[in-house]
């Protein structure tokens, strides 16, 4: 007799409680192998593929393409040891994980400095520290309404007042940055679940009845009803088109927003003449060999500069009001792809050559492209080097990529008159600036961190001898 066995969302690790169904992979009467993909799906980290760990017919799917579905939600359901299936009658998961998920690498060694000067207080997780312990559990989901198979109601999220009918945490999060108290609502959902749809109804309802409420009011001396700001302070337009924040861009987003709120970030810039290292590169690929990216030689730069300034290497941990300082450079560097912006993560930075670096940003950057990225691949850096220069601008101020403690900007190269040995010439002439947590360090160390780099620029043979 067939089992019928219920494959859920997978806990996909780095804090994501949520992923939107992209394409489904099998139709409901499929036979699926044993880790075969069954639907591909997009976190706010990157777009993956996730197996079934069950072999069998599939009986059931839950969610159409373009739903949103949180970690414990049913996928599908498949028949084991169904007559065609030729599975056995019990069987349990392959127990493999999705590559970049679940199972993580030891941490890096690090160590603990306590602040010399007090903080605001805060309770803030770092992810990059230890994302196992200070990421809190997933909450348990509810089945969807169109699931063809029947489920538990969901748990009620206990608030001040009683009890309410709300699991995702982006639910409480919307009605939260609306200003919408959730007990005033009833759930569409199974058991009364309050769903999104239900806390979205809940405020284009708000604003509707603002709205006619200001144009009675304004009628007598004015041809036209003014707009009334949303519960959330926007504008409320009419005839606009409204782009969610969600995926990628939304969790851009919210780190960017994170970063700001926490770190009081502080920016200083040089200009550095970038002739011989320009010259040095091209001798490096004129020597035969695999050729060695631009971007390969400021990573150089950049890890032997954080050797020497350990401080911009680090993170702060506010909970445990210290900052910690990483042994190694995970560095991460950002990529414009047609998917937003993502900053995959080099590991062990400080210990690859040039051409070794090369290699793996041209592997990490294709794989932006395709959206073949994990979320180990985007998650863990401790230092970011931004290139903004292929935009082709000089400068910048960039947003620390957070948790981490600084970021390198380097703008484009470009001929400029420069004094050089006593005289004008034109030479290469490229803009770098540091953006970086004020709370590591002082202006002293950023500078001479900065000036370090600016120095390799301009004068690099003694560090390419270490190449």
């Amino acid at each position: 007799m067939a089992q019928v066995l219920e494959f859920k969302l997978p806990d996909l690790g780095e804090g994501l409680t949520e992923a939107e169904i992209v394409r489904w992979l099998v139709e409901v009467g499929d036979v699926v192998a044993v880790d075969q993909p069954v639907v591909e799906v997009e976190t706010a980290k990157a777009m993956v593929e996730v197996p079934c760990p069950y072999g069998g017919v599939v009986t059931a799917r839950f969610g159409e393409e373009g739903t949103e579905l949180p970690v414990g939600a049913p996928l599908i359901t498949v028949a084991v040891g169904a007559p065609d299936s030729g599975a056995p009658a019990a069987a349990e998961g392959s127990g493999n994980v999705l590559v970049g998920y679940g199972t993580s690498e030891a941490p890096a060694r690090r160590r603990r400095i306590r602040a010399t000067r007090p903080q605001p207080a805060a309770s803030v997780a770092v992810d990059a520290v230890a994302p196992a312990a200070l990421t809190p559990p997933a909450p348990a989901p509810a089945a969807p309404a169109s699931s063809a198979t029947s489920a538990p109601a969901a748990p009620a999220v206990l608030l001040p007042d009683g009890p309410v009918p709300v699991i995702s945490p982006l639910v409480r999060r919307l009605a939260r940055e609306n200003g919408l108290d959730l007990r005033e609502l009833t759930g569409s959902g199974p058991e009364g679940l309050i769903l999104r749809a239900d806390v979205e109804n809940a405020l284009r309802t708000a604003v509707a009845s603002d709205r006619a409420a200001h144009t009675v009011q304004a009628a007598p001396t004015a041809p036209m009803a003014q707009e009334v700001p949303r519960p959330n302070g926007s504008a409320a337009l009419d005839g606009g088109r409204r782009i969610p924040l969600k995926g990628v861009r939304g969790a851009v987003a919210d780190k960017l927003s994170r970063s700001r709120r926490e770190i009081p970030d502080a920016t200083c810039w040089v200009d550095a003449d970038a002739t011989e290292l320009m010259r040095a590169r091209a001798a490096m690929n004129a020597a035969g060999g695999a050729k060695i990216s631009l971007l390969a030689l400021l990573a150089r730069i950049c890890t032997a500069a954080l050797a020497r300034f350990p401080e911009l290497n680090s993170t702060v941990d506010l909970a445990a009001r210290e900052i910690v300082q990483f042994d190694q450079v995970h560095l991460g560097f950002a990529a414009q792809t047609d998917r937003g912006l993502v900053v995959p993560v080099v590991r062990d930075a400080h210990a690859r050559d040039a051409e070794a670096l090369t290699a793996e940003f041209a592997r990490l950057t294709e794989a932006g492209r395709e959206g073949r990225l994990t979320p180990g691949d985007l998650t863990g850096g401790t230092f970011t080097l931004n290139n903004y220069g292929v935009f082709g601008v000089d400068g910048s101020t960039p947003i620390v990529n957070h948790p981490e403690a600084a970021m390198l900007g380097v703008g484009r190269i470009i001929p400029k008159p420069w004094v050089h040995e006593g005289e004008l010439a034109v030479r290469q002439v490229v803009q770098l600036s540091l953006t970086f947590d004020h709370r590591v360090c002082d202006g002293g160390t950023a500078g001479g961190f900065l000036r370090y780099v600016a120095d390799c620029v301009e004068q690099p043979a003694v560090l390419l001898r270490t190449l």
